[in-house]
């Protein structure tokens, strides 16, 4: 099997959307004599299924403040929450070795590395999941494209906790579509349920442990390696831009949702019911028992076909005086009912 690492002249590549460009690229593209294995670690970010409603699955207005970025994957599956507190790995298989769907055998080498650390209780449980007393450390997946299996997992050594609730934790008050809902599992992590000698490993000590593991290789150094050539990095560049980093692709895919939200202000209350398709405002009924010199179709109007996204909607508001449609507020309180931000 051979190892491809996210390194670029050197230095560690973190970002999410030229990672995953890098997995689809050489799923695509990069036809080797032999497995590949490539781990990569994220700056925090939240990666979507590629059937998910990005609006229904995150808390935006959390993600804006914490510099948490969203990714859509080519995949389908949940929502999760990366970052490089932790260890990812995917794996490129020869279709007829017989993983496809088998869950338990892609988690075997992991496994049985995790209990060379002193695991126990380990187990593959539900469809995809990899438990320890009963409690979610990973989650897999894969898809048979080209005639490979394009798989991976992810390893929670230590949970941000904070960041994976707040971000997968929406918060519209009331949202309705057909997008396939996340399931969010109670989680745990690697760090406490090591032996107490590794209980001080870092986690790219951790990563190499796993590597040699999976590689079934005693020191990292023994791995057979394909090196990202600059051709292969011109078209994970091109990808990274044209997609990964494609508003549209990210939040636009979605085709229709609708949803409703309301607040209370000190001049009355203002609800907002909205129809989305592809994350721009088709249709918009502001509704509420607020005093306003002037029709509120007019701001209706203004924000029809406007995507969903903050400094959109304050600039389509910008010529209006707020105050004279509904009193004593704001565009930028308009626009934090619109996305449900909460009041500081």
């Amino acid at each position: 099997m051979y190892l491809v690492m996210p390194e670029r002249n050197g230095e560690w590549i973190y970002d999410p959307s030229i990672s995953m460009a890098i997995q689809v690229y050489m799923k695509d593209h990069l036809f080797l004599d032999d497995d590949v294995l490539f781990p990569y670690m994220m700056d925090p970010v939240v990666q979507i299924g590629k059937f998910q409603n990005a609006y229904e699955e995150v808390n935006q207005p959390y993600m804006d403040e914490h510099n948490i970025q969203m990714l859509r994957r080519d995949t389908g599956g949940g929502a999760v929450y990366l970052d490089d507190w932790n260890m990812s790995f995917c794996f490129l298989f020869d279709g007829d070795n017989n993983i496809y769907n088998n869950y338990g055998k892609l988690y075997e080498p992991a496994i049985k590395a995790l209990e060379k650390l002193g695991f126990e209780n380990l187990a593959q449980q539900g469809r995809n999941d990899l438990t320890i007393d009963g409690k979610k450390i990973s989650g897999a997946a894969m898809t048979l494209e080209n005639g490979r299996i394009y798989a991976g997992y992810s390893l929670l050594l230590n949970p941000n906790y904070e960041a994976m609730v707040a971000a997968l934790n929406p918060n519209q008050k009331k949202i309705q579509s057909h997008g396939i809902k996340s399931v969010r599992s109670r989680v745990d992590a690697i760090r406490p349920h090591l032996a107490p000698e590794y209980q001080s490993m870092t986690v790219w000590e951790f990563t190499d442990h796993m590597i040699c593991e999976l590689l079934d290789i005693d020191h990292i150094n023994q791995a057979k390696r394909y090196v990202l050539t600059e051709d292969d990095w011109e078209h994970i560049d091109r990808l990274a831009v044209e997609k990964y980093r494609n508003w549209d692709w990210t939040y636009g895919r979605f085709q229709h949702f609708e949803y409703e939200v309301s607040e209370r202000f000190p001049i009355g209350t203002i609800s907002f019911g909205l129809s989305v398709d592809r994350a721009r405002i088709t249709d918009i009924q502001i509704t509420g028992d607020f005093f306003g010199k002037k029709d509120v179709k007019e701001i209706e109007e203004a924000l029809a076909g406007i995507r969903l996204w903050k400094d959109d909607l304050l600039k389509a508001l910008k010529g209006f005086h707020i105050p004279d449609y509904f009193g004593d507020i704001t565009a930028e309180d308009l626009v934090r009912v619109i996305l449900s931000i909460p009041v500081k």
